[in-house]
C-alpha cells in the first residue's frame, strides 16, 4: 500500500514505514535508549533525503520519550537540578545544531555531514561498547569478578569550580561539564536526529559519577524537551518535517516498544550491551560502505533556495 509523503515527496511502501517503527521501538524498550540512531539511517537507506529523516526523527523520539519520562517523574527517579543543568546546555546546542543544519543545507554539504557524522559517533561508540561487553562476558566465564568502578570515585571533573549539589542524585559537582555535556547531546540530536541517550547514559555513568538510579529518568527527561526544541525549529525554519511519516513511526514505535521491554528483561546486561554494541557497529559500517560506492549519478541539479 503505497502513501504519499508530502514533505518527502515521494511514495513509500505504509507497511514498510510500520514495520521499521516496530523494529526501532522493539529494540528502544530492548535496550532502554532512543532509537533515532537507527531510525534515522533507515529512512536515508530506503530514499528518504537526510533532512527531511532527521527533522522528521525528532518529533518520532520527542513522542516516544513522553511517557517514559513522565513515568521516571512520577516515581522520582528523575534528578530536577540535574536535568535543568543539563537543559540549559541542551537548549544552546539544540539552536546551534538547527543553526549549522540550516547552514550545511543552504550550501549543500548536508548529507555528506550526517553521513560522516554517523560513521564516526557509531563506529567509536559501537566498537567501545562491543570491546567492553566482549571483556565483561570474558570475565565472567572466567569466573573473575567484574571490574567495578568504586562507589564515589572522583576524576578530574570533580575539581572543577562553581560546583553544585544535585540532592536527588546525591552528588557535588561543577556545573561546567554537566552544561558542556548538554550542549554536545543538544548539537548531535538537531544535526544527526538522534536522542543521544546512549551516549548520555554512559557520560553521565562513568563521567559524572551520576548513579544509574537516576541517570534513566534524567535522560529521558533531557531527550524529550531538547527534542521538542529541535522539532520545532526544524518546522518554523527548515520546513522539513513530514508530519505523516512521523505519525507513521510513532504508531509502529509503541507497538514495538511493548515487546522489546520483555524481551530485554529475559537477558543478562553484558549480552545486552553486547548486542547493542554490534548493531549500532552494523549501521556504522554500513554509511562508510555508502561513502566508499560509486554513485549511478555523478551530478545532482538542485534548485538554490531564496536569496541564495
Amino acid at each position: 500500500m503505497q502513501l504519499y509523503l508530502p514533505i518527502a515527496d515521494l511514495p513509500v511502501n505504509i507497511f514498510l514505514i510500520l514495520a521499521m517503527g516496530m523494529a526501532v521501538g522493539f529494540v528502544s524498550g530492548m535496550f532502554g535508549i532512543g532509537g533515532g540512531f537507527l531510525m534515522t539511517p533507515l529512512l536515508i537507506f530506503i530514499g528518504i533525503t537526510p533532512a527531511v529523516a532527521v527533522a522528521s526523527v525528532t518529533g518520532h523520539i520527542a513522542a516516544s520519550s513522553f511517557s517514559g519520562a513522565l513515568s521516571h517523574w512520577r516515581r522520582r527517579t528523575v534528578d530536577p537540578t540535574l536535568a535543568l543543568v543539563l537543559l540549559i546546555g541542551g537548549t544552546v546546542g539544540t539552536f546551534a545544531g538547527v543553526w549549522l543544519f540550516t547552514l550545511l543545507r543552504s550550501y549543500g554539504q548536508l548529507d555528506l555531514t550526517i553521513a560522516i557524522s554517523y560513521v564516526v559517533l557509531l563506529s567509536g561508540v559501537g566498537g567501545a561498547m562491543f570491546w567492553e561487553s566482549v571483556g565483561a562476558i570474558l570475565r565472567a566465564r572466567s569466573g573473575k569478578p567484574p571490574t567495578l568502578r568504586r562507589p564515589g570515585a572522583h576524576n578530574w571533573v570533580h575539581g572543577l569550580p562553581l560546583k553544585l549539589r544535585f540532592k536527588r542524585s546525591k552528588i557535588y559537582l561543577s556545573v561546567f561539564p554537566v552544561v558542556a555535556i548538554g550542549v554536545f547531546i543538544g548539537f548531535v540530536g538537531a544535526i544527526l536526529g538522534i536522542g543521544g541517550g546512549f551516549i548520555l547514559v554512559p557520560l553521565l555513568i562513568y563521567v559524572l559519577r551520576v548513579p544509574t538510579a537516576t541517570v534513566i529518568g534524567t535522560s529521558m527527561m533531557l531527550t524529550l524537551v531538547t527534542m521538542t526544541f529541535a522539532i520545532v525549529l526544524h518546522a518554523t525554519t527548515n520546513h522539513q518535517v513530514d508530519a505523516v511519516l512521523t505519525l507513521i513511526m510513532m504508531v509502529g514505535g509503541v507497538i514495538g516498544a511493548q515487546f522489546g521491554v520483555r524481551a530485554g528483561q529475559r537477558m543478562p546486561g553484558e549480552q545486552l550491551r553486547l548486542l547493542l554494541g554490534l548493531l549500532i557497529l552494523a549501521v556504522g559500517i554500513r554509511f562508510a560502505v555508502e561513502l566508499t560506492i560509486r554513485p549511478d549519478e555523478l551530478f545532482t541539479v538542485r534548485a538554490l533556495e531564496p536569496g541564495s
